[in-house]
């Protein structure tokens, strides 16, 4: 039993039927993204009391497996949930390392506040993290690229049907072994340009890391499916058409005279970890770097004069991908053999390196797990 900074102690009851070494070779040979799970779960619940102050309890580490719910409960039916990403990392030696989370730690508090529910103390977040990997660090694949994909998330169990605030919440974290997000060799990916659908609106919840913005985003994936595309870019039209961000992932835009600039946040864009590390990393080595409205005129003349030589999309699913067409109905995409920009590639080795642990750390951006 492991007690956080918080108080809160942390059970095991660990699964009496894990997937066995050969199971978990067969998962690991080919992981893909999303598609497998760990033997565990970690998990804390919180529960309001009359006086309208609440407290986590019943820290825990259980087997994997369905969650029992009332069909009352309130995320069924308001929606009422937030979620995080993040990866852990094996390292040479043997150790496991995460990037940033307190940046995830502070982001999910940020969307709690958002989307009416209870933070979570900051150690609490980390130790669930240290629990959950240390029972299941066999399921981290070890190969160029790959990961253990971290998934923290917070719903609102209580079983009401009336709109207010749930009293009763579940905190969890799952995990899944992780490649290449995008599937076989980097290489850069089409994006659609979605005209028929926005992402988010001012006074939204664009900011915070809810589901409700994705579930948002799937009709503009499936036209983007439908051209041919991995994802889907949305822009402002309130805003002259300004660049806002991807169905996953924030973008940058490389300009030859040395700049880097990335759409500024403006409250319906969602702080990228992924996103404020390459801005310091650009900075680090004398790059521009340019948090500022960009529209999509800019980019169709900057791409077709020369001035933007490369485009990125970066997140912690996806870490740094180079950006080839850009498709719609009316712009003229660059052509489809695009290769990766130097600066693209530069900036993903570093972050990866970092991550991996073969690359100095300079920052202090790793926590070490197990």
């Amino acid at each position: 039993m492991t007690e956080t900074a918080t108080g809160l102690e942390f059970t095991q009851q660990l699964s009496n039927s894990p997937k066995t070494a050969e199971q978990r070779a067969q998962v690991l040979a080919d992981p893909g993204f999303g598609n497998h799970f760990t033997d565990h779960t970690a998990v804390v619940d919180y529960t309001a009391g009359t006086d309208g102050q609440g407290s986590w309890q019943n820290a825990r580490i259980e087997p994997y497996g369905p969650i029992a719910m009332d069909p009352a409960a309130s995320v069924l039916h308001y929606g009422q949930e937030i979620f995080e990403g993040m990866k852990a990392y094996k390292h040479a030696d043997g150790s496991v390392w995460t990037f940033r989370a307190e940046l995830n730690a502070a982001r999910l508090n940020r969307s709690a506040r958002r989307m009416a529910l209870p933070e979570l103390p900051e150690e609490t977040f980390l130790e669930s993290l240290r629990q959950l990997v240390g029972v299941d660090k066999e399921w981290i694949p070890t190969r160029e690229g790959e990961s253990l994909y971290l998934r923290p998330f917070m719903i609102a169990t209580e079983a009401f049907l009336g709109v207010r605030p749930a009293r009763e919440v579940s905190y969890r974290v799952i995990a899944s072994p992780a490649g290449n997000y995008f599937g076989g060799e980097l290489k850069p990916v089409s994006i659609w340009l979605s005209r028929n659908y926005a992402r988010a609106g001012r006074g939204g919840t664009g900011n915070a890391k809810c589901g409700g913005n994705y579930a948002a985003s799937l009709a503009a994936q499936m036209e983007a499916d439908a051209h041919g595309c991995k994802q889907v870019l949305f822009l402002d039209p309130f805003n002259d058409d300004a660049v806002e961000e991807l169905g996953g992932m924030n973008v940058f835009f490389v300009f030859k005279d040395g700049r880097l600039v990335t759409p500024a946040l403006n409250g319906t864009i969602l702080e990228g970890v992924t996103r404020s590390s390459v801005i310091q990393l650009g900075k680090d080595r004398g790059l521009d770097v340019e948090e500022r409205k960009i529209t999509i005129d800019e980019w169709e003349s900057g791409v077709n004069s020369g001035e933007i030589t490369e485009v990125f999309a970066c997140g912690t699913a996806a870490v740094i991908t180079p950006i080839g067409e850009l498709k719609s109905w009316s712009l003229r995409p660059p052509p489809p053999d695009a290769k990766p920009g130097e600066v693209t590639m530069s900036l993903r080795e570093q972050l990866l390196g970092i991550q991996t642990g073969v690359a100095e750390d300079p920052h202090g951006w790793l926590t070490r797990l197990a």
